[in-house]
């Protein structure tokens, strides 16, 4: 039982919370066990895990630990948990993991493909929503962009549910998925808010890659130059824009839909 708030390793945990230690010892975070339990079946290498047992024994998923290594499973306190934990209400469980590769040649394709492109995506709560959506709507990939933020920030993880282990993911330049897309015959669509032909005229039914900017800025000439088609969802109010995420939700929706889903 770890009863120190000094303890090495639990302060080795609160470390990672920033983007350089994660980066340097190749380790992140993993809150919760719904969370860890996904991890665990998509594969990713689990370090040690730090179980309050006061906390753990009123979660919903309390066979995450059978695959666990005994040695890897370490007791803590309620003092300690509350130290290390990113969230209210967890359920007792924080684990470390290494991270895995996320390149474009990871990615495995359906027959006819449908892609999520986020370009220089900065908030990870935005990052996180959209990863909730990808599951939900079974795209083939969220590819990032000159990421702003890093992948396994602890609110992406928490804001995806899990859907970080769930959905495949690449990291690259925007000129290196341009080729790639080009190079599998998968049609891009921009979204601006001055495009000019509305999303729901736009047939989805064919390999597709939806591409979307910052809220701030919107996205770069890159893509609105280099993209098939601009495209943009019709804006009745004051404000002129959705939220990415949102947007996001809207544009893969409505491919879902002409696809029959």
């Amino acid at each position: 039982m770890i009863t120190s708030l000094q303890n090495t390793a639990i302060k080795n945990i609160v470390k990672l919370s920033k983007s350089k230690e994660r980066k340097e010892q190749q380790l992140f975070v993993i809150e919760g066990a719904r969370e860890l339990s996904l991890a665990i079946k998509s594969g990713y290498a689990i370090v040690a895990v730090y179980v309050c047992s006061e906390l753990f024994a009123k979660t919903d998923y309390p066979d995450v630990l059978d695959t666990i290594f005994e040695d890897n499973i370490f007791y803590i306190s309620p003092a300690v948990f509350e130290k290390i934990a990113y969230r209210e209400n967890s359920d007792g469980v924080v684990a470390l993991a290494k991270p895995k590769s996320h390149t474009l040649s990871d990615l495995k394709l359906s027959k006819n493909p449908f892609v999520i492109v986020l370009e220089a995506v900065e908030k990870p709560g935005n990052l996180g929503a959209i990863l909730r959506t990808a599951d939900a709507a079974a795209v083939d990939a969220v590819i990032v962009c000159d990421p702003q933020t890093d992948l396994y920030n602890p609110n992406v993880i928490r804001s995806s549910v899990g859907g970080l282990f769930t959905v495949q993911m690449a990291v690259c330049s925007s000129e290196e998925v341009l080729i790639w897309l080009n190079k599998n015959e998968i049609n891009s669509y921009a979204a601006e808010l001055q495009a000019a032909e509305f999303y729901q005229n736009i047939d989805f039914r064919t390999p597709s890659a939806i591409v979307l900017g910052t809220e701030a800025d919107g996205l770069t000439g890159f893509w609105l130059k280099n993209a098939k088609t601009r495209i943009k969802i019709p804006m009745c109010g004051k404000v002129d824009s959705l939220n990415v995420s949102v947007s996001t939700a809207v544009l893969t929706f409505e491919a879902m839909r002409q696809r029959g889903f």
